[in-house]
């Protein structure tokens, strides 16, 4: 499996994902819930993205508005203003995919001009203009699965049945971004782990990752650092490493293509722990 991407002078970039990448984490804002403010600065931001790359991240997801539960709304100058310098200076000097982590259609539409390869959107293409936005820019879309809204998406999350539930919200959405004129094969699905989701319906979703390989379409895990972990472990974000890599264990094993982590570095390391075991489990089938 795999994704071309189109970079900035037309030629094709090729993101393989025949192993498990990891999508590093790059939050322009002041108040993300794990790192908010950290990485607010131009030059900062950039020196997280170089080492990003150096400890293995594949791609780079930067995001200009907090998206955590209770968030409130960023106005589209805002979010401009935070997101496209550190994409035109990682596109220009580091060799790396980045991914665009916005529902807004004019960020979508400059964010690529600047050099972005891949729209990340929560709220799957649905505000007004999005789909049209990602289907004339001829990008790979990510498109997630989120119940409500970030400022009230915690408040009293409801299903008879999580996965089924995704599933039919994904379902819709590939039909909905193919009948829009996106690629089939543009398309990567995120379950929204922690976007209008209890404790026990994200552990659900999380053991269920098999099920979401059903389309053919790679499947991006983000889990890191959040509330599922700290709620299970009763720890603050600066404490969830050890829980965040066991989630990233269990989706690597059960073949999610791209994992979006704050801790890059170790995540890679669990990647290649399981590949190596992945390797021998075939060894032995054969």
């Amino acid at each position: 499996m795999q994704l071309n991407l189109v970079t900035n002078s037309s030629r094709v970039k090729i993101l393989d994902l025949s192993q498990p990448v990891v999508m590093g984490i790059l939050n322009v804002t002041p108040d993300s819930f794990s790192d908010g403010g950290q990485y607010y600065a131009l030059d900062t931001a950039f020196k997280q993205a170089q080492k990003m790359v150096a400890d293995g991240a594949k791609i780079i997801d930067i995001g200009g508005e907090s998206t955590r539960p209770g968030a409130s709304a960023v106005s589209l100058e805002e979010e401009l203003a935070r997101v496209i310098p550190i994409i035109k200076r990682v596109s220009t000097q580091l060799d790396v995919v980045i991914s665009i982590d916005t529902s807004k259609a004019q960020v979508m539409r400059e964010a690529i001009a600047a050099g972005a390869h891949i729209i990340n959107d929560v709220r799957a293409l649905q505000q007004e203009g999005a789909l049209q936005a990602a289907a004339e820019l001829a990008v790979p879309v990510c498109i997630m699965h989120m119940q409500g809204q970030p400022s009230t998406m915690q408040d009293a999350p409801n299903y008879q049945d999580v996965t089924a539930e995704v599933v039919a919200f994904l379902q819709q959405r590939i039909a909905d971004c193919v009948n829009a004129g996106i690629k089939r094969d543009n398309i990567i699905l995120d379950p929204g782990f922690g976007f209008g989701k209890t404790l026990e319906q994200n552990y659900q979703l999380l053991a269920d990752t098999r099920v979401f390989h059903q389309f053919g379409l790679p499947v991006l895990i983000g889990v890191s650092r959040k509330s599922m972990i700290g709620n299970l472990l009763q720890c603050d974000e600066s404490q969830r490493l050890a829980g965040s890599l066991a989630c990233a264990t269990a989706a690597a094993i059960d073949g999610a293509q791209i994992l979006r982590v704050h801790d890059v570095r170790e995540t890679a390391d669990v990647l290649a722990v399981v590949a190596q075991l992945a390797k021998h489990a075939l060894n032995n089938k054969q």
